[in-house]
């Protein structure tokens, strides 16, 4: 396909549709869902309220499905409202829909809280002579696991009910605001003034004045606004101190590593492994990149995503970023292209880059009763090719599980990343085995190698910067020039000695969405990347049975733990060597590019 074909594609990227969930914001449907299940709600808990303890297995077993269902209602109505959100933030009327929809939606689960509350106080002994006796409340014991762990942290029932019902008016109140400014920004760029997802692409644009101005107005606009930034991110770090002291955890990362499932000695494993590993991984790249952008050892950080000097502008067409994504999975296994097709033809993805819309990209799982939608801004380069393929890994692995019912199918964070890394592995692969020339494959790797280094080094160095800001807000609020030198140091630390920063940098950590949305989730990126070289590097050996595991690991969904789910490969993450492994599949790629460059 020709570039101009490639650019008339462009310009008719997909939407989603989501009709599936609801058919509008004003939909009679919508309406009904939402007063059906109030009224549930209300008469579960005139049910079991108080009662749990009296309760024999399958009685119990009962009250969970019950629970369940409407769990998943109230899943289906709150995508509905997030999507909807995401696809237009500027929008007034949405903003207030989105805004009611949660509000409406606490007020619902409100008279559930007592459920899971209630359970966490059963003992362990009578809940294990429950188990015994009944095969159906046993189908749920990986969730009543999960729920359970935090029984140490459980408030008294007031407390509970208190803190869920001000979320509204607290937190979730912070992040919007967070959102909605961040969608309304604007920046000056020649006689334009762009969106934050506009003069974010123009960080990797092909020219270097342009990569230059579009940096400095980010940093100007910024701050502008740091202040407002500041505030939001000193309110949200104290409130989660003060929630995390009432709840007795120990650390900031505590309450995260709980929600992902994993043990924080393993996140400290892996987050030391990636630290010792910066000069042999982030700086000896960024050397090299230096010399290809025409420097002898200093690069500017605005030249960080450039591309490189000999890199080929030509746009690929959103059909061939499909067949590319597609092929490589179909060559693993046919299952997984099969499934990934239907987001294609049957709307569940939004490619088109717009104002107002979310600037990221994510594949939403809604409920297992429907399916994932994918969000993604399509640009048309190697990077926005693999963004799809990562989106697209994401989707199959939610279809994979939805199978388990709402409850067991969810899986945690630091897992939820395998598939996705993965599904980007194989892309990445079949592109590079497709190379012509060691131009094409010096280009490919340099790109792999950049976004592995975002997601594995620049995510623990979000991660760094989060322990100290965190652990430095429970001594008081923190200026914004106190957040600017942490940044700054952070970002010295991890990229290394070939950067040149200069002052606009400074208040480049206002704009990560992770630092507001979910604290310390950032690691999972890290986890999930490391997890998949290890992974992909046991494949690579012809580990016998691996398609057949590896598509058995997907359908696991949340039923199963991370020590669970590796063992079939020989792999264990409590291991240092297992970091390392991954490690050093990058580290790797970082030799081909050296010796590519001295032939």
């Amino acid at each position: 396909m020709s570039t101009a074909d490639a650019t008339t594609e462009l310009n008719d990227l997909p939407g989603w549709d989501l009709t599936d969930l609801y058919p509008g914001r004003d939909s009679a449907e919508l309406t009904e869902a939402l007063a059906a299940v109030a009224v549930q709600a209300k008469s579960f808990s005139d049910k079991y309220a108080g009662k749990l303890s009296a309760l024999s297995g399958d009685d119990l077993a009962a009250g969970i499905q019950a629970y369940e269902v409407m769990q998943e209602t109230l899943g289906r109505i709150g995508s509905f409202a997030f999507l909807t959100y995401a696809t237009d933030m500027a929008d007034t009327e949405i903003g207030q829909f989105f805004q009611n929809m949660q509000e409406s939606l606490n007020d619902v689960t409100t008279d559930l809280l007592f459920f899971t509350l209630e359970l966490n106080r059963l003992e362990d002994d009578a809940l294990q002579v429950l188990y015994d006796g009944s095969a159906k409340l046993s189908h749920y014991q990986p969730w009543v696991r999960d729920i359970r762990s935090y029984r140490p942290h459980q408030l008294d029932d007031e407390i509970e009910k208190l803190l869920h019902e001000k979320e509204v008016a607290g937190r979730s109140s912070w992040v919007r605001l967070f959102d909605e400014t961040m969608a309304g920004l604007k920046f000056p760029f020649d006689d334009k003034m762009l969106s934050s997802e506009e003069i974010l692409h123009l960080l990797s644009d092909k020219d270097r004045e342009t990569r230059k101005k579009a940096t400095e107005s980010l940093g100007g606009v910024f701050a502008e606004n740091v202040k407002l930034f500041s505030l939001i991110t000193n309110t949200l770090a104290k409130d989660k101190d003060i929630e995390d002291r009432w709840r007795s955890f120990a650390d900031p990362a505590d309450s995260r590593h709980l929600a992902n499932q994993v043990e924080g000695k393993v996140v400290d494993a892996l987050s030391k492994a990636v630290q010792d590993a910066y000069p042999k991984l982030s700086h000896r790249y960024y050397s090299l990149k230096a010399k290809w952008m025409g420097n002898e050892d200093k690069l500017d950080y605005w030249d960080r995503n450039a591309p490189l000097p000999d890199a080929d502008e030509a746009k690929i067409s959103w059909g061939e970023a499909k067949e590319t994504v597609l092929s490589s999975y179909n060559a693993f296994e046919p299952q997984l292209s099969e499934i990934a097709e239907q987001f294609f033809d049957k709307s569940w993805i939004d490619a088109d880059p717009r104002e107002g819309k979310d600037s990221g990209a994510f594949s939403h799982p809604t409920v297992p009763s429907a399916h994932p939608y994918i969000l993604m801004n399509y640009h048309g380069k190697t990077r926005d090719v693999m963004t799809l393929a990562h989106e697209l890994g994401h989707g199959v692995h939610q279809v994979l599980a939805a199978p388990h019912g709402h409850f067991l199918s969810d899986t945690p964070l630091t897992l939820a990343e395998t598939a996705s890394v993965f599904g980007e592995m194989l892309t990445f692969r079949g592109m590079l085995d497709g190379a012509e020339d060691d131009k094409t494959r010096r280009i490919l790797l340099a790109g792999k190698v950049e976004d592995m280094l975002n997601t594995v080094v620049r995510q623990i160095a979000f991660y760094s910067f989060e322990e100290r800001v965190h652990a430095e807000r429970q001594n008081g609020e923190l200026s914004a020039d106190r957040l600017g030198e942490i940044w700054m140091d952070i970002q010295t630390e991890s990229l290394g000695p070939a950067f040149k920063f200069d002052e606009e940098y400074r208040h480049f950590w206002a704009y990560i969405p992770h630092f507001i949305h979910s604290p310390f989730y950032v690691y999972a990126y890290a986890f999930g990347d490391c997890l998949v070289n290890s992974l992909y590097d046991v494949f690579q050996e012809g580990h016998p049975g691996f398609r057949d595991k590896y598509i058995e690991m997907l359908k696991a969904g949340g039923t199963l733990r991370h020590k669970e789910l590796l063992a079939p490969f020989g792999l264990d993450a409590s291991d240092p060597a297992f970091w390392h492994r991954g490690l050093s599949v990058v580290a790797g790629f970082v030799d081909e590019l050296e010796q590519i460059s001295k032939e």
